[in-house]
């Protein structure tokens, strides 16, 4: 089959890993994420496009300097170019996926912790899911 078709807010609300690469199409990329409490992705800017899906917790994006609160439900589209963090302000993991255009990481690539993903240099090699 050509394609990724999943409950994803399932799958996302179940990942307890860092990081973990579900599909990378030619032009996009699906990963879960989930961050422990008082965690944060760590402030970074990207060449390319990035959105992200919170399915449960709370925490604050910030989009170049500027903090939003956000919780299950909100979207967060992070232009490329743009200095960003997503942060989990809450007592829970923060759970969510996020879709990057085009792919940035290592298709399959699992990082448990932010201390593996911090240590492992990977970046998108051209291999795609299928």
């Amino acid at each position: 089959m050509n394609g990724y078709v999943q409950d994803i807010e399932g799958l996302a609300i179940k990942n307890k890993e860092f990081r973990q690469v579900l599909y990378t199409a030619k032009h996009c990329q699906l990963v879960v994420m989930a961050l422990k409490p008082k965690e944060e992705i760590g402030a970074e800017v990207h060449k390319l496009d990035q959105f992200f899906r919170v399915e449960e917790g709370t925490g604050e994006a910030v989009l170049d300097g500027v903090r939003t609160a956000i919780r299950a439900g909100f979207a967060v589209v992070v232009p490329a170019g743009a200095k960003h963090n997503i942060i989990n302000t809450g007592n829970v993991p923060l759970k969510l996926y996020t879709l990057y255009a085009p792919p940035n990481h290592r298709d399959g690539v699992v990082h448990h912790t932010r201390a593996d993903a911090e240590a492992d240099n990977e970046h998108f090699d051209g291999k795609t899911t299928e």
